[in-house]
């Protein structure tokens, strides 16, 4: 089928080219009338407006790029949808993409994404990503760049992220709390930030309340359910074992609660696990799950909203730097009786 142009639609109603084009772009020199009519002739005949052409014209796409490592993934996926709540009734088309935690992925979608004009990048970075040339060429070309949960300290770009420190914190002063004495922390990929602020904010927990920090205590892990069990029977296996567990993840919290209850622990009267995300499963399981809350919708809604503040700013660069507050849900896993 051939694909429907100006001149179709000018030759339909006989006008010129220039003006189907003037009034497809809204400009003021046509009257409403015949942008009325060409609009409603281009619908007619299933006519499409090429948006990178239109790109190059206006230097507008209408076009967002947002980047997260895994679309799959609960705490992204609310992130997105907040950023569509707020960018999709300004007219804004939200283009998505993953990176599957790859670097070099990373740097070929942010490249594309120039490529295709966008009017703005908001990305949570890979857990491989150590570069900022990429960045860089993005704020070099006056796109708005915007991080959210994880990012690079880098000059022009915004940022929003969770009070991480903050969380872990709260997590472990929580398990204090409930008479543990001696609190292991799992953790991930400590070359992000988020991670070390994870692990930062257990160690500060442990000090401000007479408690000595032990090395042997922290222990790495994939986010996956079954190297939270490992994890935890490394624990398990020393000299000295935990009482308690704050973990980066709630994959890895889910696994140590299934180890333990293997060896025949009962949770949380004998040992007490706290995980990080708030997952929807962690409230519907038989044993619920206490976990500090992200708080992805309203991430992904201020992301998007610093953005609109950038677009807004007519050539002003903006820098702006957002950190969202934590909240702990308590539940059974952390909480003894009596407590």
């Amino acid at each position: 089928m051939k694909k429907t142009t100006i001149y179709d639609i000018a030759k339909e109603l006989n006008i010129t080219a220039a003006t189907v084009s003037r009034a497809l772009n809204n400009n003021p020199r046509i009257s409403e009338d015949t942008k009325k009519l060409v609009q409603e002739t281009a619908q007619r005949l299933n006519y499409k407006q090429n948006r990178v052409a239109q790109a190059l014209k206006s230097g507008k796409s209408n076009n967002v790029g947002v980047v997260v490592p895994y679309i799959n993934r609960n705490f992204f996926s609310n992130i997105i949808r907040g950023i569509e709540e707020e960018l999709n009734p300004k007219g804004y088309h939200v283009i998505i993409s993953q990176t599957h935690e790859k670097a070099n992925k990373e740097i070929d979608i942010v490249q594309n994404l120039l490529n295709a004009q966008v009017d703005g990048i908001l990305i949570s970075i890979s857990r491989q990503t150590s570069s900022d040339e990429h960045f860089v060429q993005v704020l070099d070309k006056n796109v708005p760049l915007i991080f959210f949960d994880r990012k690079k300290e880098i000059k022009g770009g915004s940022s929003v992220t969770l009070d991480d420190f903050d969380g872990a914190y709260q997590a472990t002063k929580h398990l204090i709390e409930q008479g543990c004495q001696k609190i292991a922390h799992m953790t991930i990929d400590l070359s992000l930030l988020i991670y070390q602020n994870r692990l930062a904010g257990y160690k500060k927990a442990l000090t401000d309340h007479g408690m000595t920090f032990k090395p042997e205590y922290v222990i790495g892990l994939q986010s996956e359910i079954v190297a939270g069990k490992d994890a935890a029977q490394k624990l398990m296996e020393l000299p000295e074992p935990p009482d308690a567990i704050f973990s980066s993840t709630d994959l890895g919290a889910l696994g140590a609660i299934q180890y333990l209850k293997e060896i025949g622990l009962k949770i949380p009267d004998d040992f007490c696990v706290v995980g990080f995300s708030n997952e929807p499963f962690t409230q519907f399981m038989e044993l619920p799950i206490t976990s500090v809350d992200q708080a992805p919708l309203t991430m992904g809604k201020t992301a998007a909203k610093v953005f609109l503040e950038q677009i807004d700013s007519e050539g002003v660069k903006i820098e702006k730097n957002v950190v969202l507050n934590p909240t702990l849900e308590i539940r059974k896993s952390s909480l003894k009786k009596g407590n």
